[in-house]
């Protein structure tokens, strides 16, 4: 269950972080859109490094409701900071 919950974690995480990175360059926001662009870059690069060790069943599908769910969490935030 551990795996499962890590793997939804940075799925949730990365599709999170990019999604408020669109609104933050959509709105101009320089400064958020770098530091959120770096926030990308290093989960990112952990995820890579960890994603591909794990062979389990429903994992993808696991993975891909984390990201579902990082991006309507992403589009929450930019709702709450610049409505």
């Amino acid at each position: 269950m551990k795996d499962y919950l890590a793997v939804y974690a940075r799925g949730w995480l990365i599709v999170a972080l990019t999604s408020l990175n669109t609104g933050q360059i959509a709105g101009q926001h320089w400064a958020g859109a770098g530091m959120v662009g770096f926030g990308i870059s290093w989960v990112w690069w952990q995820n890579a490094r960890a994603a591909s060790k794990k062979e389990l069943p429903w994992i993808g599908e696991v993975y891909a409701l984390g990201a579902a769910s990082g991006t309507l969490t992403g589009m929450v935030i930019m709702r709450w900071l610049y409505a």
